[in-house]
């Protein structure tokens, strides 16, 4: 399963990954929970910054903590390959707000660009697929950039209908069960 839940022992592999995707501010950070439950929202690449996103990311996953008004609950997982490796993000939204629907949908996912192209997308969007349908989800929102070809035929591939785009964002219909 490429799905793992985070963990508090990968500070170090946390840090080279969000390096590589351009540092904590990066738009390209889907999926990861960065600009969460907490002002300033974004942490910092320190272990105390880490210790705290950690604790964002299972503030946000418990239901019974109070989220900031434009935050959903979510549940999120990190990406890793066959070997175990950290190769991404992903965010399980468990309801959409207004922003949501428009833009980000229920599942955001982020591959780092070295591990792209590698099929870890398409098995980690199937297993959050099922985790969506776990939730008792019987289908989700997905979106991608109008450009980005390879996560709209992923999206496809899983079933995915074209909904429409809004703004720069493609938006699919996909349902949890085959």
């Amino acid at each position: 399963m490429p799905l793992i839940p985070p963990s508090r022992d990968r500070f170090d592999e946390w840090v080279e990954l969000i390096q590589e995707y351009g540092g904590p501010d990066s738009r390209e950070l889907a999926g990861s929970g960065f600009h969460g439950n907490r002002e300033p929202s974004t942490p910092v690449l320190t272990e105390a910054g880490y210790a705290e996103w950690l604790t964002m990311l299972e503030d946000e996953a418990d239901e019974t903590v109070p989220l900031l008004p434009d935050r959903v609950h979510s549940t999120y997982f990190w990406v890793v390959d066959a070997a175990g490796a950290w190769v991404g993000f992903l965010a399980l939204r468990r309801t959409l707000n207004a922003f949501l629907l428009e833009y980000g949908g229920h599942i955001g996912y982020s591959i780092r660009p070295s591990r792209r192209r590698e099929g870890h997308a398409a098995r980690a969007l199937h297993d959050a697929l099922v985790e969506a349908a776990g939730l008792g989800l019987d289908r989700v929102l997905i979106t991608c950039d109008e450009d980005n070809i390879g996560s709209a035929r992923t999206i496809e591939r899983h079933g995915g209908v074209y909904e429409d785009t809004r703004g720069v964002k493609r938006r699919y219909w996909v349902p949890t069960a085959p």
